[in-house]
């Protein structure tokens, strides 16, 4: 058997590699994150950022980022294309070494290792990191406050119950969202522990009875300050239908939720999301129940929650952002339990390196083409060809308005809805301006079923009436996605009968 020494320095060993592994997923996430940073122009979500960041209020919902961009960066720099994506790519790379501190103490050295990769080479976890927005912090701190807090109460851990009370309170400010993950964890305990063999046992000690009304104080405050939140939310649609800057075309209910869904799985990978589920099964049968129930709790109820909420009022992705480290946790501890079976091949590390290169393959070509357009539409490459062709009397449509405007100052932007009616009142406008004037639309191209469609309301009949195609802006992508945007002139002289000969 070996010595004590000999274990000793084993582990010593184990445990600098691992260390050295660490450093260099943070060297690969720094560059994969601050990459082309500043390449790209705004997206509307991203004027909406710096909007909000330059006149923060405190009774915003999610204020945290926009003080923090607004007392920490813009003393320093501008809030341009680099200065409003910088601290999202900070956080972006803070949450490599954050998951991993969490993943090594939940499941172990090696899983964390394995999971750390996977967000490290995650094609969405970098475009995250490169939007001028909160959804990488958001991220950060759901990677942290619910494991933190798990681990505090499990190990009676003092420190990592402070930081997931700490971190806890910064996500609420980051964004709403991050709140629902308390849900699932909650539910599960009230249902375990909720019984009388246990309730008598637990209530005679003060502790419990401390911590009950802590309980009852956070389930207050957070019913307080979010429920607000979501009548808000739910008042403003109703009050505004289809009032959101993109031509999209809603699904019918069921479809809706089911596509839903499907985007949030597309989005971290398939082979991702079906990693992590066969690694919490892994967890809930071989090793850890308990963490297994709690991580599955933690995806539950935010994904049946703003489910449900979707068939009332539009909920996005991003709501889900806050359970995507399960995912991470989950695969990771798959790849682990892949490794520690004896194969009878040598090397030993080819299949497991081979089962890792097939969970991350789907993903790559969302990876590369980050680089190539930012997942973004050109807006301000729009604006630079734009600016010479227009006149003082010219009008410009476009589904995203903020975004194309703020490359065009002075110029009034319309938003282009599937109603034509403002079309020809902006054509009748323009005839009586003169043959100089025209009308200019921005639309984006069609790139699958569930985006853009232009038939709608018949605004591509319209345009294919009215207009002419001048230009085409955007680059391509390897992935599905192609977000090019077309860019059509109306000039007034050019009647449907004349466009019909053309």
């Amino acid at each position: 058997m070996p010595s004590n020494e000999a274990r000793g320095a084993e582990k010593y060993r184990g445990s600098a590699a691992a260390l050295l592994l660490l450093a260099g997923l943070i060297a690969l996430a720094v560059i994969l994150r601050f990459a082309r940073l500043s390449h790209w122009g705004f997206d509307s979500d991203e004027i909406f950022m710096l909007r909000d960041s330059l006149h923060p209020r405190l009774t915003n919902p999610r204020p945290l980022l926009y003080l923090i961009n607004h007392y920490l960066v813009l003393p320093l720099m501008p809030l341009d294309e680099l200065g409003l994506r910088l601290l999202p790519a900070v956080f972006g790379v803070l949450a490599i070494p954050a998951f991993y501190w969490v993943a090594r103490r939940l499941v172990g050295t090696r899983a964390a290792l394995f999971g750390t990769l996977l967000l490290t080479l995650s094609g969405l976890h970098v475009n995250y990191s490169q939007f001028g927005r909160y959804w990488s912090l958001v991220f950060l701190l759901s990677a942290v406050y619910p494991y933190a807090l798990f681990l505090g109460l499990r190990d009676g851990d003092r420190r990592a119950l402070g930081i997931g009370i700490v971190t806890g309170l910064l996500a609420s400010l980051a964004h709403p969202a991050s709140v629902l993950l308390v849900g699932g964890p909650l539910i599960w305990a009230l249902v375990t522990y909720l019984r009388p063999r246990y309730l008598r046992a637990l209530w005679s000690r003060h502790v419990v009875r401390w911590g009950a009304l802590l309980l009852l104080a956070l389930v207050a405050v957070i019913a307080a300050r979010f429920l607000p939140i979501l009548q808000g939310w739910i008042s403003q649609h109703d009050a505004n239908p289809g009032s959101g800057q993109f031509l999209l075309r809603p699904p019918p209910l069921g479809l809706k939720q089911l596509i839903y869904l499907m985007a949030f799985v597309e989005g971290w990978s398939v082979s991702v999301v079906l990693a992590a589920v066969v690694g919490v099964y892994l967890l809930w049968h071989a090793r850890d129940r308990i963490l297994a129930r709690f991580l599955t709790s933690l995806v539950l109820f935010p994904v049946v929650f703003l489910t449900l909420i979707s068939i009332r009022t539009p909920v996005s992705t991003y709501y889900l952002i806050p359970t995507a480290p399960v995912l991470f946790l989950g695969a990771g501890f798959f790849l682990d339990r892949v490794a520690a079976l004896d194969w009878k091949v040598r090397p030993r590390w080819l299949l497991p390196a081979t089962v890792t290169l097939l969970v991350l393959i789907p993903g790559t070509p969302t990876l590369a083409s980050q680089y190539l357009n930012g997942r973004r539409y050109d807006f301000r490459g729009v604006a630079q060809w734009l600016v010479p062709q227009l006149t003082p009397s010219d009008a410009v449509f476009s589904d995203q308005p903020v975004a194309l405007a703020h490359y065009l100052p002075g110029m009034e932007v319309q938003r282009l809805r599937y109603n034509t009616a403002p079309l020809d009142e902006s054509m009748r406008a323009a005839q009586r301006s003169g043959p100089a004037a025209a009308l200019w639309i921005v639309a984006p191209a069609p790139a699958h079923p569930f985006r853009t469609n232009l038939r709608q309301g018949g605004l591509a009949k319209w345009i294919f009436s009215h207009c002419q195609l001048r230009n085409s802006i955007g680059h391509g992508r390897v992935d599905f996605r192609q977000q090019y945007l077309h860019v059509y002139r109306c000039p007034p002289a050019l009647s449907p009968e004349t466009a019909d000969t053309r």
